[in-house]
């Protein structure tokens, strides 16, 4: 499995997404569809990105008790999602659960991964807000651990964390990474952050970039810049 970039859409509604995707004539990037998007418009907006050729991964992080998640995941396999998500948070049998209704009847699925923790989560936040004591590097290798113990695909988290996670989980355990940022830009409310360059030297499978290309002066050109330093 080669490396990847996803731009992550964040647009309030279908057609400022599709007017941005209309820019990419010669490439087909992987996109994020989360929550602002599919809450304004609902599956027709998968739909309508699927028809066009591109890869989704559709960001909505489940986290609710197992048998809610199970019958929403059954809802999203249909929908023909490449990729998934859950909150590691919600813990084993949760994450075992959304598994099972995912998986169809012919035994296929989409890519399941769990969010370990937020890259806009520090240690001070995490011991704060969380009551977690242990350290953020540990918190995040135990979720990996716990999500392949449930049959998960990897896990969303830090590019600063993607090796330890291989470690913990094996090379084959897909990390998908959010906190990336071009050298010298912006932030934005992310603390765990990583150029493309050093997202790929630390050992991420898919990094996900959202302002840095959706909000440059030339999108296409970003994307481009973003592929050349993370698969080269």
């Amino acid at each position: 499995m080669g490396k990847d970039v996803i731009v992550a859409c964040d647009f309030a509604n279908a057609d400022q997404t599709l007017a941005f995707l209309n820019r990419f004539s010669g490439r087909k990037p992987f996109v994020k569809i989360g929550m602002e998007l599919f809450y304004a418009e609902g599956p027709a907006i998968v739909q309508a990105v699927k028809a066009r050729g591109h890869r989704v991964f559709l960001d909505l992080k489940l986290h609710d008790i197992p048998n809610t998640v199970k019958k929403a995941m059954a809802v999203l396999s249909r929908l023909d999602v490449d990729i998934c998500n859950l909150h590691a948070g919600g813990g084993l049998p949760m994450m075992q659960a959304a598994v099972e209704g995912l998986t169809r009847p012919d035994g296929s699925r989409p890519l399941l991964i769990a969010v370990t923790q937020l890259t806009s989560t520090d240690q001070q936040v995490m011991e704060r807000d969380l009551l977690i004591r242990e350290p953020l590097a540990r918190v995040v290798e135990h979720y990996a651990q716990t999500a392949k113990a449930a049959g998960l695909d990897g896990v969303v988290c830090s590019p600063l964390e993607a090796g330890a996670v291989h470690a913990a989980c094996g090379s084959g355990f897909l990390t998908v990474t959010p906190g990336v940022r071009f050298a010298g830009g912006e932030m934005g409310d992310q603390k765990r952050v990583t150029t493309p360059a050093d997202a790929k030297t630390l050992g991420s499978d898919y990094i996900v970039v959202g302002r840095p290309i959706t909000a440059a002066p030339d999108p296409v050109a970003a994307y481009a810049r973003c592929c050349e330093e993370f698969i080269g």
